[in-house]
C-alpha cells in the first residue's frame, strides 16, 4: 500500500483456523518478513520476529518497542479490502 508520506509498505493478513486475524507489515517490501509478523501477531508463530526499521514510520517504532501497531496512523490501512476465509 502506498504509505501517506509516499513510501510504500506491504501488509500481510493471516487467519489462524480458529479464525484469528492476525497483520504484519514490511516497509522493505519483504514478503516473508510481513507475513512471519503476521503469524506471529496471531499466535500462530512462537517469537517475536525481528525487523530492523528503515523510515522510522511509526509502525515500526511501535513494533520494535512491543506496543500495538497504530494502524490507524496510515489512512490507507482502513481501505484495504481482505479476502474472506
Amino acid at each position: 500500500m502506498r504509505l501517506a508520506s509516499g513510501h510504500e509498505a506491504l501488509v500481510a493478513r493471516v487467519l489462524t483456523k480458529e479464525g484469528k486475524a492476525g497483520f504484519g507489515f514490511s516497509l522493505r517490501l519483504d514478503a516473508t518478513e510481513a507475513r512471519h509478523m503476521a503469524e506471529w501477531h496471531a499466535g500462530a508463530r512462537p517469537g517475536k520476529p525481528r525487523i530492523e526499521p528503515a523510515l522510522g514510520h511509526p509502525w515500526e517504532t511501535a513494533y520494535v518497542a512491543g506496543e500495538d501497531v497504530p494502524w490507524q496512523a496510515e489512512p490507507g490501512f482502513a481501505g484495504l479490502q481482505w479476502l474472506s476465509a
